[in-house]
């Protein structure tokens, strides 16, 4: 009966020696499952386990060890929720990052089709996508070709208003004629 007490004895004692093998393998397998997955939550419970495992590399018992997996994978959870609420979504505030239909007002495109119908509906093009388009308070009906700015958006619509002058893109404008190879050969 010693025999196989002290043989049960060593057995748990193996186990529990190479525990945190097991715990650093689940880590690795919820963290590479995380590729997988939509959104950060795999990775957390993965660096969790593997934090568990370092418990139990240092002795601390199997309480001990989920325990710390548990702390660990929730406050990294939490954590990453409150990062990434702060850090990635933007409110539509004045200063916030603009996407979409949100960024045309203010932007510059051409007339594609000239106004027709009661309402001188047209067509223009910003940033390669055609928008039905409608001239603002007080303009005249739009016509092929004439540049335009946004003024707003309703719906899938926008308004638009003429555009008279273009900046040059290098920031200046351009003066006519010679004299400026002069100036600068001497």
């Amino acid at each position: 009966m010693d025999g196989r007490d002290r043989g049960g004895r060593a057995c748990v004692r193996v186990m529990s020696d190479y525990a945190w093998i097991a715990w650093v393998v689940l880590g690795l397998i919820l963290i590479v499952a995380e590729i997988f997955t939509p959104g950060f939550v795999l990775l957390w419970f993965g660096i969790g386990a593997i934090a568990a495992g370092l418990a139990g590399v240092v002795g601390l018992g199997y309480p001990v060890q989920f325990l710390v997996f548990f702390v660990v994978s929730m406050a990294l959870t939490a954590a990453s929720r409150t990062i990434f609420a702060n850090y990635f979504v933007r409110e539509h505030e004045g200063g916030g990052l603009k996407m979409g239909m949100d960024s045309l007002p203010g932007k510059i495109g051409t007339v594609v089709t000239s106004s027709r119908g009661a309402l001188s509906e047209g067509a223009v093009k910003v940033f390669g996508s055609t928008w039905t388009a409608y001239p603002a308070e007080g303009e005249p009906p739009l016509e092929a070709g004439d540049r335009v700015v946004v003024e707003s958006i309703v719906g899938a619509s926008i308004y638009v208003r003429r555009f008279d002058h273009s900046p040059d893109w290098r920031g200046r404008e351009l003066t006519d004629g010679g004299g400026d190879d002069d100036s600068r050969r001497s």
